[in-house]
């Protein structure tokens, strides 16, 4: 009995010497919480996308509690959590512009050259190392297997007829397809954007147009009809300049190719659209050259009576 006793002595007073040391060791070494940066943690949307730069939401919690990032910061959670961390932090929000992701490509099978055909590990990071940068010709197009569409947490961007497809109204500007994109052919663009360039081959006209027939000649065109100098030609591919674009679709008039369009409609309704116009101007330029060479023979047998 005395044994027991002392066993039970023993143990309890060894709890409550282990109990003070760890209550002594939780005051010694308390980490101080920021209450800014908890509730500005809990006003985060939790996705840890990492699309606002920072490891997760917790990091960019951190960040805007200690003035290194603006309180807009989140790309999901967008103007409304912008407003609700600027009151915790009391803080003016400033003006943010929705952006969405783009791809700049609409090289479906039907106009891009296939140099092979691909039955490896349907991965665009494992394609693009194979001989040629993968099947396609364009070795700046989209590859068609998926990887931004696995990388995607909120199932915004999908592969239509051989090309990646943003849904413009599911997508969160997380950025993490632009950065899996092993030809980098995906940024984010301005939501309200009503023009964008769905090519992103640096090639010469005329390499571009041995490997696509819509693919962004770097012709000028665009950049000369511009009335607010937003679009240039560099490196042979039309760039905007969205800060000075006000969409009033002049360049996607005048593009020879077709390839400037408003971001908004489907890339694959577009192509349909596109190659009806392409088809009706061959078809124009084929009945113009015969009716020249008709009336030219006409003239010719003229002279010949």
């Amino acid at each position: 009995m005395n044994g027991v006793i002392i066993a039970t002595l023993v143990v309890g007073a060894v709890g409550i010497f282990v109990g003070i040391f760890l209550g002594i060791a939780a005051i010694q070494f308390r980490v101080e919480v920021d209450e800014k940066e908890v509730a500005v943690l809990a006003a985060l949307p939790g996705n840890n996308c990492g699309g606002c730069g920072f490891p997760g939401c917790s990091g960019l919690a951190a960040a805007i509690a200690k003035g290194e990032a603006p309180v807009n910061q989140c790309p999901v959670g967008g103007e409304a959590v912008g407003k609700k961390i600027a009151e915790i932090m009391g803080v003016e929000v400033g003006d943010s512009v929705r952006k969405v992701a783009f791809v700049h490509c609409v090289g479906n099978p039907s106009v891009a050259k296939q140099n092979y055909e691909y039955s490896g590990h349907e991965d665009c990071r494992m394609a693009a190392f194979v001989p040629g940068g993968g099947p396609k010709g364009c070795t700046s197009g989209c590859l068609g297997f998926g990887t931004c569409v696995a990388e995607c947490p909120f199932d915004a961007i999908h592969i239509v007829n051989g090309v990646a497809q943003v849904d413009k109204e599911a997508c969160k500007a997380c950025s993490k397809c632009v950065n899996v994109c092993p030809r980098h052919l995906i940024d984010l663009i301005p939501y309200d954007a009503q023009v964008s360039v769905a090519c992103s081959s640096k090639d010469k006209g005329p390499a571009v147009m041995k490997v696509c027939s819509v693919g962004c000649i770097g012709c000028g065109l665009c950049e000369k009809n511009c009335p607010h100098d937003a679009i240039h030609v560099e490196n042979n591919i039309a760039r905007i300049d969205y800060d000075k674009c006000v969409g009033c679709g002049a360049c996607a008039e005048k593009c020879p190719k077709k390839i400037i369009f408003d971001p908004h409609v489907p890339s694959d309704v577009t192509m349909e659209k596109k190659m009806k116009e392409l088809a009706e101007a061959e078809a124009k330029k084929k009945a113009a050259a015969a009716a020249a060479a008709a009336k030219k023979a006409e003239a010719e047998a003229g002279k010949a009576v």
